[in-house]
């Protein structure tokens, strides 16, 4: 909290600049900023979330949302040891937030449909996924159940670069080796992809964050038409943290992992 005090007063607020909007309570990078400011032009805010890789609950993109806001949502998470955390530190009794909703589960594309029905609302204020690896697919298997969240803040893979529309081939057991240096490349989906997915189903982008890691879409209905139409965004940036431990740039970063399988999204219209 002590954090994002400091970071907030620190912004001058342009309604036309995202990053402007940026502050990181108990996000990694700035996101809490961006989805805060998002959250307050909403016109018909019913002040629920559904996070799918909330890690223990305490850096992730909605424990603001959770704690300081006191938003009631569903956090989901397939690591049974941050979980119990999750559980204890958030929903539990003598948690943060008990209108907060902790479950240990790995979403897949096939249970996906679930999910959005276990939530208590189909169109959620905010819908974050990181979970390294499927998030392109189990996002697209939500949204063709009917799940319509207003604001996304979906991870996307700058290795892949600005122009290629694509994501990882899909495996329900998708898992990320943090310690192979190339096998960590491979996971999730371009920024071109996720705004052509998003772009299919009526949404618009906003930004990417300049740490290079997460995208923001809306569904413009829920916002003031001149607000959407003057949001000006970054559309891409590098992974700054992928840049600092590879040494290497996009470019390299893909030749390392372009014999892997993928998949290519057919683009959507102009994203």
């Amino acid at each position: 909290m002590s954090r994002a005090a400091a970071t907030s007063s620190l912004r001058e607020l342009d309604p036309t600049d995202p990053i402007s909007w940026s502050f990181s309570g108990f996000s990694q990078n700035g996101e809490d900023g961006i989805i805060d400011y998002l959250a307050s032009r909403l016109r018909n805010p019913n002040y629920y979330f559904v996070e799918i890789g909330a890690a223990d609950g305490l850096e992730n993109n909605t424990s603001w949302l959770a704690i300081a806001r006191r938003y009631s949502g569903l956090m989901l998470e397939a690591d049974p040891d941050a979980a119990a955390v999750c559980q204890q530190m958030i929903s539990g009794r003598g948690g943060l937030n008990i209108r907060v909703e902790s479950v240990c589960a790995r979403v897949t594309r096939e249970n996906a449909p679930a999910i959005g029905r276990r939530a208590l609302f189909r169109d959620a204020d905010v819908y974050s996924i990181d979970i390294d690896g499927n998030d392109y697919h189990v996002t697209e298997a939500l949204l063709n159940a009917g799940f319509r969240p207003k604001i996304c803040v979906v991870e996307y893979n700058s290795a892949f670069g600005p122009a290629r529309s694509m994501t990882v081939q899909y495996r329900s057991d998708h898992a990320i080796d943090f310690d192979d240096t190339v096998g960590s490349l491979y996971y999730g989906a371009s920024i071109t992809g996720w705004r052509s997915l998003f772009v299919k189903n009526s949404y618009v982008f906003v930004t990417v964050e300049p740490s290079g890691t997460n995208a923001f879409f809306i569904d413009p209905a829920e916002f003031e038409p001149n607000f959407v139409k003057g949001l000006k965004g970054l559309a891409f940036q590098e992974n700054l943290w992928q840049l600092m431990r590879l040494r290497v740039g996009w470019r390299e970063q893909f030749e390392l992992i372009e014999d892997r399988e993928f998949v290519e999204v057919a683009r959507a219209g102009t994203p």
